[in-house]
């Protein structure tokens, strides 16, 4: 939905997208897990966590828990240059299966019109980030910003923790005040699919509710 006409004062442009179902098709933890671990295993953890997620899904539960014990259950104690060799080769594998053209044709545009790019997801950013790599062209000028969960990681292995906020809900706004707190000073157009980009979608002069399904 367009809030505004346009860019009238001519501002700097940022643009906000969420990942999951937004640039892709699909939810990524999902994938990751079934790319990682298999098809069974993905079905046995499901089931496992199967309670906790219908609370969660009914709001009884909170999100970022229910995702974390998920994540902890298949990832912990892997070593994080074996975990980083995943996130890598699964988006070397799925990128043309799960992103969707018309999200990664705006992105191109928007930074070939010198436009900043913010991805701000409540997915793992080790596997999110390969996605945009190659739009990376001077990694000491970056024009695509990742805004996304944090994992831990203590003695080169992984917790299972997080160690930001999951970003989702008014954390995504947070996280974008955190890369550009002078809100005044910039154009914000925003993307996203799902009640945990309302937020977003509010705080932009232009939110777009699931603009390339």
């Amino acid at each position: 939905m367009d809030k505004n006409k346009g860019n009238s004062a001519n501002l700097p442009v940022v643009y906000a997208f969420d990942f999951d179902g937004t640039i892709t098709t699909r939810d990524t933890l999902i994938e990751f897990i079934r790319y990682v671990r298999g098809e069974k295993r993905l079905l046995l953890g499901l089931l496992r966590y199967a309670p906790m997620l219908i609370l969660m899904r009914l709001r009884l539960y909170p999100n970022w828990k229910a995702k974390q014990k998920v994540f902890s259950y298949f990832f912990r104690g892997m070593k994080i240059g074996v975990f980083n060799d995943y996130c890598h080769s699964f988006m070397e594998n799925n990128a043309e299966r799960l992103l969707r053209p018309g999200a990664v044709e705006t992105i191109e545009q928007a930074l070939k019109d010198k436009a900043k790019v913010v991805i701000i997801s409540a997915s793992i950013e080790n596997w999110v980030a390969p996605f945009f790599e190659r739009f990376i062209t001077d990694p000491r000028k970056p024009s695509v910003f990742m805004a996304c969960t944090k994992i831990e990681v203590r003695e080169e292995t992984v917790t299972g923790r997080f160690i930001s906020n999951n970003c989702y809900g008014s954390e995504k706004v947070k996280r974008l005040q955190r890369l550009f707190p002078r809100r005044e000073g910039y154009y914000l157009i925003a993307y996203g699919d799902s009640d945990g980009d309302k937020n977003l979608l509010d705080y932009a002069d232009e939110g777009y509710y699931k603009h390339f399904e």
